[in-house]
Parts: C-alpha cells; sequence; structure tokens
C-alpha cells in the first residue's frame, strides 16, 4: 500500500475479546477501519466490502479454515491476517501455510507494526484457493533487526519498478539473497533467476557465458549456446562482483543494457532480450573509477536504484533467527536448543566473515553437539582467539547466571515469507520462558554493559593494549574492533582510546 490516508476496510473476527477504544485508535492511524463481527455468517454478507480480514486464532486453526471456505464458495479472496497468541507460535508457522497473508501477534497494537502488515498482495480477486496455495516468494529469508526490515521494504518498492539495482555490501552478508528478494517480488518472479559469478571465470568464459556462441564460432563450438542472458529471457540476471569484470567485456555489457539486444559470437544477427540485471559488489566502484578499472558510464547504467546490505554485525537482531534457520536447515532431524551464554557468544562476536561464517558455527556446532543441547563451548570461531576456553571470567559467570537453555521450535520446512514475517515471531525463537527468567533481548543489554565495563578497566589497568587484550583473553585485533564501535558510540572516554 503507498499510503495510509486512506482507511481500508476490514472484517474484525474475534468474538472472545471485545476491542476497546485505545486499540480502534491504533488501527484507525494505521490506515485500517473496522467492522466488528461475530459470526461466519457475518463475514459471508459483508466479504463484497471487504479489503482485509482480520483473524483471531485461540488454540487451533479452525476460525482460519471457516473464513478460507467462507471465502471459497463465495469464489472470493480477501487476504487474511490472523493474531497469534504469544504461547501458541506454531500456529502462525501452519497459519501461513494454509494461506493466511501476515501473521502477527495478538497482543501488537503499535502503527507501524500494523502499517507492515497492510502491504496489498498484486492480486485481490480470482478464488481463495488462490490464497490457500500461494506462489512462494522471498523463500526463507531473514530480515529482522530494524536496518534489515528497512531494506526489504525498501527493496520490495524497487522490485515493482522496471529499474537496474545494485546491491553493495560485504562477502557473505547476503547480497544474492536481496537479489532473489528483488526477483521474486517483481512482476518477473515467474520467469528465470540465472547468476553469475564474475570473479569466479576467466576472461574468455565470461563472454561466451553471457552472450552466448553460434555452431561452429570457434573450435570446439559443435552447437549454438544461448548465453544466460537468453537463458534469463522474461527473468532476472544477477551479476555477482561485476566490479571483477574485465573492462573490454564491461563496454559489451554496457551496450547490451542500451540496446536491449546482442549479437552471439558468430552470428549475423542480433537478438532482443527482455532481461533485468541486478549487479552486486564488495568493492567501492567509485574508487575503482577512479583507478580506471571500472566504467563510469556502465556504473550509471547499473546503479539506477543502490542497495547496501549491512555487515551482520550491524544488524544483531538478524543473528539467532538466523541461527533458528541455520539449524532447521541442518539438523531436520533433532530439535536444538542454545543456552543463554552461547546466545551472548553469538551476539557479542565480530562476525567478520558474516551470514557466511555464522553458516560455518553452526554446522561445526551441529556437529560437536552431542545432545541437542548447544553450549558455549560448542561454538568454534574462525578468529581463534575468541574460544570459550579464553572468555573472560566475569563475562562467563554473568553469562552462566542466565544460562536457561532456550528450545527452537521445530518445522517441517524453513519459514516462508509471504511478505514479512511479524518480528515477534522470530524472536520467540529464543525468548526465554515467562517464569520471571530474563529475556535474550535483557541477556544482550547486561552482557554489553558487562563488556564495557571490562574493556574500560582492562585499559585504564593494563600499559598496553596488547596487554590489555590479553587480560581480557582476546586477540588485539578484536580489542580494535570493539574499541572503534565504543568510539562511535562515544562509550569510552578519549584518553582510553588514545591509549
Amino acid at each position: 500500500m503507498s499510503s495510509f490516508n486512506i482507511a481500508q476496510h476490514a472484517l474484525w473476527l474475534d468474538p472472545l475479546h471485545p476491542l476497546a477504544a485505545p486499540e480502534h485508535a491504533q488501527l484507525a492511524l494505521a490506515g485500517l477501519s473496522v467492522h466488528r463481527l461475530h459470526t461466519l455468517e457475518d463475514i459471508q454478507k459483508q466479504l463484497t466490502d471487504a479489503d482485509w480480514v482480520v483473524v483471531r486464532l485461540d488454540n487451533s486453526l479452525e476460525r482460519l479454515v471457516a473464513v478460507l471456505n467462507v471465502q471459497q464458495q463465495a469464489q472470493m479472496a480477501v487476504p487474511v491476517i490472523c493474531r497469534v497468541d504469544r504461547q501458541h507460535l506454531s500456529l502462525a508457522v501452519q497459519a501461513m501455510r494454509l494461506g493466511a497473508y501476515h501473521v502477527m501477534a495478538a497482543d501488537e497494537w503499535s502503527v507501524p507494526a500494523w502499517q507492515a502488515a497492510l502491504h496489498r498482495p498484486e492480486q485481490k480477486g480470482a478464488t481463495a484457493q488462490a490464497i490457500a496455495h500461494p506462489p512462494a516468494v522471498q523463500r526463507s529469508v531473514v530480515y529482522v533487526d530494524p536496518v534489515s526490515r528497512h531494506l526489504l521494504a525498501l527493496a520490495q518498492r524497487v522490485a515493482k519498478a522496471q529499474v537496474t539495482a545494485l546491491i553493495e555490501g560485504p562477502t557473505g552478508a547476503g547480497k544474492e539473497v536481496l537479489a532473489r528478494v528483488l526477483h521474486e517480488s517483481s512482476n518477473r518472479a515467474k520467469g528465470p533467476f540465472v547468476g553469475l559469478n564474475c570473479a569466479a571465470l576467466p576472461e574468455q568464459l565470461i563472454d561466451d557465458m553471457l552472450f552466448g556462441h553460434e555452431k561452429g564460432a570457434f573450435t570446439g563450438a559443435h552447437k549454438d549456446f544461448k548465453g544466460l542472458f537468453e537463458q534469463a529471457q522474461g527473468g532476472t540476471l544477477f551479476l555477482d562482483e561485476i566490479g571483477e569484470m574485465p573492462m573490454h567485456l564491461q563496454a559489451k555489457l554496457l551496450r547490451v543494457l542500451q540496446e536491449r539486444q546482442l549479437t552471439r559470437l558468430g552470428a549475423e544477427r542480433p537478438v532482443a532480450v527482455d532481461v533485468r540485471v541486478v549487479a552486486a559488489t564488495n568493492k567501492d566502484l567509485r574508487q575503482a573509477i577512479g583507478t580506471r578499472e571500472f566504467r563510469e558510464d556502465l556504473y550509471f547504467r547499473i546503479s539506477t536504484f543502490k542497495l547496501r546490505v549491512p555487515a551482520l554485525r550491524d544488524r544483531p537482531g538478524d543473528i539467532l533467527p538466523l541461527v533458528a534457520q541455520l539449524l532447521v536447515r541442518h539438523a531436520k532431524d533433532s530439535e536444538f536448543t542454545v543456552s543463554a551464554e552461547a546466545q551472548a557468544l553469538l551476539l557479542s562476536y565480530p562476525w567478520p566473515g558474516n551470514v557466511r561464517e555464522l553458516e560455518n558455527v553452526v554446522q561445526r556446532a551441529v556437529v560437536l553437539c552431542p545432545d541437542a543441547q548447544i553450549e558455549a563451548m560448542h561454538l568454534m570461531f574462525d578468529d581463534t582467539q575468541l574460544e570459550t576456553q579464553t572468555l573472560p571470567t566475569p563475562y562467563r559467570a554473568h553469562a552462566l547466571a542466565e544460562a536457561h537453555s532456550v528450545p527452537i521450535p521445530r518445522a517441517e520446512a524453513p519459514y516462508e515469507m509471504h511478505g514479512p514475517l511479524c518480528e515477534e515471531e522470530y524472536k520467540a525463537l529464543f525468548q526465554l520462558p515467562s517464569n520471571g527468567m530474563a529475556s535474550v533481548g535483557h541477556l544482550q543489554t547486561a552482557v554489553k554493559s558487562n563488556e564495557h565495563q571490562l574493556i574500560m578497566a582492562a585499559i585504564q589497568n593494563t600499559e598496553s593494549r596488547i596487554e590489555a587484550a590479553r587480560q581480557l583473553g582476546i586477540s588485539p585485533r578484536t580489542l580494535r574492533y570493539k574499541l572503534a564501535k565504543l568510539k562511535g558510540g562515544n562509550e569510552l572516554s578519549s584518553m582510553a582510546l588514545a591509549r
């Protein structure tokens, strides 16, 4: 929905829980005009004038199934938003699989959360069966941190426009995942998604792979070959690490993008191409232009819209949900739990290898963990200086004080996102029981505060940073990284940082 100024009409089915005036006000601010209903017959009468159906699920899917049946009988398909109690999180996944357009916590009333839910599907019509079996879009993606959620919303808007996009970000941060989101959120979603890593192939092979050749064009060309541009007809061509493409191929690529046609090697006639190009790079292309390693005209051609994927350390809210997703992927036959100390380590590690490194750590933990209980000792980081054996004693003691194991709900497949799943669902994967124990958010804050205090004390009580790092049980490189973060947040005095 492009604007929330025009109120949308929602049929509100929640027979057991009244809607209070403050809640009415929040929904109105989000752009929703609510009409309360008590029976399924009421829904059938009002369905033709509805933009949404909002259903409260208490402890079963019965109400959602009944609403979908009513829609099918009426030959209509109005998107359904399900409100689920936090203690019945498993219903959220089942509801999405059954056909709910969006799922959110029943006690969530914030305007941003409702605005995020009220994104119209591309088609509101046809039959209820179309909703019950929606196309898989944005498969198994995690965008929970506020920074990531903003990026996802922006990418979904860019996807609707017919523009080239340039995705920037460090290696392993998830640039290809975002490229697939652009593809699957666009009107080209039914077309192919074809990718090429420009840094992984020799120069001559890249030329042939992209543009193709005719039979007999060179020795060994025994038949016609369609290049990736032709293979991606009607879809998306993803050019990863485009900054590594040789200069003469950049000129050829620019010509294809401008003229929307190409000529295979050895061919006489050009071939029209209908392809959206999404490029990605971990280099500063503006700097590469200055050193004559990248063409400026090509840069402006591919960067109609730029998207920046942050490093994993800059979106900590994604770390634990990613761990949950990776455990589902790599440990399909076991139900894992993650201790509080292991969570603290995962949240405090700087992740220089980003999501790719996180996946390595999770896979190692699955191998090392004998009983599906992941402890800190099972986390083997690529930076060996951050092994748990060298963890500062006060830090370990603080985490152990809250070391309650957190179960990860099982699912037949990773979460699918038909529009972003609500943040509460992912947070619930690692949420501690509500019997007075601290939540992960509180634990992370406490650990961060304790870590800052330990760093300040070590720097003030030692003569050098090397000695301070040794006392803290971390590498000097890790200490420099943490000091840089603290400097940005003004966490330490300038005197301490100057040492």
